[in-house]
């Protein structure tokens, strides 16, 4: 990562501790990378890490800047949706730069891929995968042996997946803003691909009810395997009766003409893969989990 440059964009919400982040940039300094920050703690507005116009520059700024081969988005939490019919997708793609970010992040992801078809990164993001004052070794390396390339592996361990061996592009990410883009001109019509989702804080319910949508709208029956990541962050209540999320998964195992898998290291969580958002994939399983391997990606220089 020596000489690497990282700019840093803020298109969704804002840093929650200044000096954190300044740490975390300190620390990529201190390894040899070569920041430029895009962000201003400043122009913080409302929710949002600035204005729809500020946060709008910022990625523009990022996109456009010769120095910078990684932009890593600042944080998630909410504001692409607010900007996305805005933001020139061709001259994203056409910048080169690596973009890194999830959750939110997710609609950037999916947005990019339908317009050019360009690559970029469901990763890490500054906050707080950077800034922790003790950064977790699993997603960092995840971040960097991928973006070396010219393949990456993952390895989800979960018992009960029903076996599989298929090849597809990869693509998700967070399921709210999934299904938030079906129907829009941001949704890429995938076929035959490898499916990722997570989610945080959200209801079983909730989450079948997202896959439903899914599936009513013919998005699942075109996959060839979903893969979910870590569903965390709810509350069930008594009257739940019982309906949990393996009650729902049970459900959804049953209802759905594709696999579904457990157990991907992906989501709101400290140990996070990095996972190229229309890469192609190679998913195998066995009796202790699976392999999930990516090729034909954009990497470092």
């Amino acid at each position: 990562m020596k000489n690497t440059g990282i700019a840093i964009a803020a298109p969704g919400g804002y840093a929650l501790d200044d000096a954190a982040l300044a740490r975390g940039i300190a620390r990529l300094e201190a390894q040899g990378c070569i920041v430029h920050n895009y962000y201003d703690a400043e122009r913080k507005f409302q929710r949002f890490a600035a204005t729809d116009d500020g946060r709008l520059a910022q990625l523009n700024a990022a996109a456009a800047d010769p120095d910078c081969q990684i932009v890593i988005m600042l944080r998630g939490q909410y504001g692409i949706s607010r900007i996305l019919q805005r933001v020139d997708f061709r001259r994203m793609a056409d910048s080169g730069k690596l973009f890194s970010g999830y959750s939110d992040v997710t609609a950037f992801h999916m947005g990019l891929y339908q317009a050019t078809g360009r690559i970029s990164f469901a990763g890490p993001m500054m906050c707080d995968d950077f800034i922790r004052e003790e950064p977790v070794e699993y997603t960092l390396r995840q971040f960097w042996d991928c973006l070396r390339g010219p393949t990456h592996q993952v390895r989800g361990t979960a018992v009960g997946n029903p076996q599989v061996d298929v090849q597809g592009t990869l693509w998700g990410g967070n399921l709210a803003m999934v299904n938030h883009l079906v129907g829009t001109p941001f949704w890429p019509q995938i076929e035959g691909g490898i499916l990722f989702l997570e989610d945080i804080a959200e209801h079983p319910y909730r989450v079948e009810r997202m896959l439903l949508q899914l599936h009513y709208a013919g998005v699942l029956e075109r996959q060839k395997a979903i893969v979910l990541g870590d569903f965390s962050g709810y509350k069930l209540g008594a009257h739940d009766n019982g309906y949990d999320f393996e009650a729902m998964l049970a459900f959804i195992r049953g209802l759905l003409p594709l696999p579904v898998l457990t157990g991907l290291p992906f989501g709101h969580v400290k140990e996070r893969c990095t996972l190229p958002f229309g890469a192609q994939a190679r998913l195998v399983t066995d009796i202790d989990g699976f392999d999930l391997t990516v090729s034909g990606y954009p990497t470092l220089p």
